[in-house]
């Protein structure tokens, strides 16, 4: 009986997940900050101390009193938790758990999908690479988690005609209310949909018409969870905002980082030229069938990874079960010659690596310090300093929650800003595109910008502004001649959610 339940709880699975957590570990690093974790932090705890949203701008001078919409109100509840209960370190641990599950789930996809067992580990191994590109405290984790939870269900339901399809409501419900990936479930549940509304085969794609049965069941699933988006704060324009990030945002889309293409050049772009070398030569020598489903997420997954690197993700995700399908080469997992006792030995040292090598909080805070103000903006407030900043935007969201009492010109919530206007200023001055006449436009009395910033030199060789901060992170240059006074503080451009 002893060896029986032995043999379980040390399963080679078990053994293998254990080294998904593992690698995990190591690919996050002690860094895994994302610069908007500390607004979305200082919203939550707006949140508990006065049991509502916040709906207009509170922290910023630029668009101070401007309606804005938190549209992630229930992601940054957990995080806030953590924070409270253990600070950085409660912080760091919740963000590890987030990512060591949704690893864990592409691994139990790929492996229920590709029946590979082996193949699936080395597909989420190399998934890490991919992944790495959201790995921190964001909301976004959430949604991978619910993307995760709703592939296995329609998955099993395409199988076999049964699953619990009763939970897609409530899962759209909570995932609209913390991310707005829920657009990307949607597009999801309407492939699994339109595959099987056609039935026949072309080349190696197989599709195979739903039961008129199986397909009312499937519709009347998604009309629940349609109907389910709209319980939320905001009803119909927390619905909207992914098609008001499309359409309406540009400017977040053409400049912020994570919406660039794939560079080819670096690191990452190498690797996904290794995936789709795989994909090229899998798609050639393999005689296997592909399901039609399979095809058309795998192309949207390819497209989207490309396109904008934040999304490769989401194809780290979607094309695991076929990368593990095209290693059907390795020796498949024979559960009558496991050895549990090989197999506890490995759990017990990937449990002392955790442990020895966990992080303390002086090494989390020691990361916090290395990349944002700490020293400049505890010098802002040694000296009382006061007047209008110009931060960079990376730091926004820092100030917003340590502090408070330095009003930003632009963080994180590139929405508002873009809805305003000042995101364009932002850009042209760190363009250095008429950035005295913006800093004047906005009577900057204070300018918070890297040492290696171009802002920076500008700025050391104008007459009328002068450096009295230094480190070697941040810069404080103060402006020595008069501030503009009839210039507006913040523009007055209508608009918003």
């Amino acid at each position: 009986m002893a060896s029986k339940a032995l043999r379980k709880v040390f399963s080679f699975p078990v053994a293998l997940s254990a080294i998904v957590a593992l690698w995990v570990y190591i690919g996050s690093g002690y860094s895994v900050w994302d610069a908007d974790i500390w607004w979305h932090l200082r919203n939550a705890q707006y949140l508990f101390a006065h049991h509502n949203l916040p709906t207009t701008d509170l922290y910023s001078f630029t668009a101070a009193g401007h309606a804005w919409m938190d549209h992630e109100w229930l992601a940054e509840i957990p995080y806030y938790l953590a924070w409270r209960t253990a600070g950085i370190r409660g912080l760091y641990v919740l963000t590890l758990s987030l990512l060591v599950v949704i690893h864990l789930g592409i691994f139990y996809w790929a492996s229920r999908q590709s029946r590979n067992l082996k193949g699936a580990l080395v597909v989420t191994c190399f998934a890490v690479f991919l992944t790495k590109v959201s790995f921190g405290p964001r909301t976004i984790l959430f949604g991978y988690i619910f993307l995760i939870l709703l592939l296995l269900i329609l998955s099993r339901y395409r199988a076999t005609g049964r699953g619990p399809l009763w939970v897609l409501p409530p899962l759209f419900c909570l995932w609209i209310n913390t991310h707005g990936s829920w657009l990307l479930g949607f597009f999801v549940f309407a492939v699994y949909i339109g595959s099987g509304m056609v039935e026949g085969s072309w080349g190696r794609i197989d599709a195979v018409r739903w039961t008129p049965q199986e397909l009312r069941r499937l519709l009347a699933a998604a009309g629940a969870s349609v109907a389910a988006l709209f319980v939320n704060p905001f009803t119909y324009r927390l619905v909207y905002y992914p098609f008001d990030l499309m359409f309406r945002q540009k400017l977040n889309i053409q400049y912020v980082d994570e919406w660039a293409s794939v560079d080819f050049n670096d690191a990452r772009g190498k690797v996904v030229l290794i995936l789709l070398a795989v994909i090229l030569l899998g798609a050639l020598l393999s005689p296997r069938h592909w399901r039609l489903e399979e095809v058309a997420l795998g192309a949207f997954a390819l497209y989207a990874g490309l396109i904008h690197i934040r999304f490769l993700f989401l194809a780290a995700i979607l094309l695991a079960p076929m990368l593990a399908k095209l290693l059907d080469f390795i020796p498949p997992y024979r559960p009558e010659i496991d050895k549990p006792l090989l197999n506890a030995v490995i759990c017990a040292i990937i449990a002392l690596v955790f442990v020895f090598r966990f992080p303390t909080r002086a090494d989390l805070a020691r990361a916090v310090v290395q990349r944002y103000p700490v020293n400049a903006l505890d010098y802002v407030k040694a000296h009382r300093l006061t007047g209008n900043f110009f931060n960079r935007y990376m730091w926004g969201g820092y100030m917003i929650l340590f502090h408070p009492e330095v009003k930003t010109f632009v963080d994180g919530r590139t929405d508002i800003f873009e809805y305003t206007g000042v995101l364009k200023d932002y850009l042209d001055a760190e363009l250095l595109e008429g950035s005295l006449q913006i800093l004047d436009k906005y009577r900057i009395r204070y300018v918070l910008t890297s040492p290696r910033h171009p802002l920076a030199y500008l700025l050391s060789n104008t007459p009328g502004w002068k450096m009295i901060f230094r480190d070697q992170v941040a810069l404080i240059f103060e402006r020595s001649a008069a501030v503009p006074e009839s210039l507006p503080t913040s523009p007055s451009t209508p608009g918003g959610t």
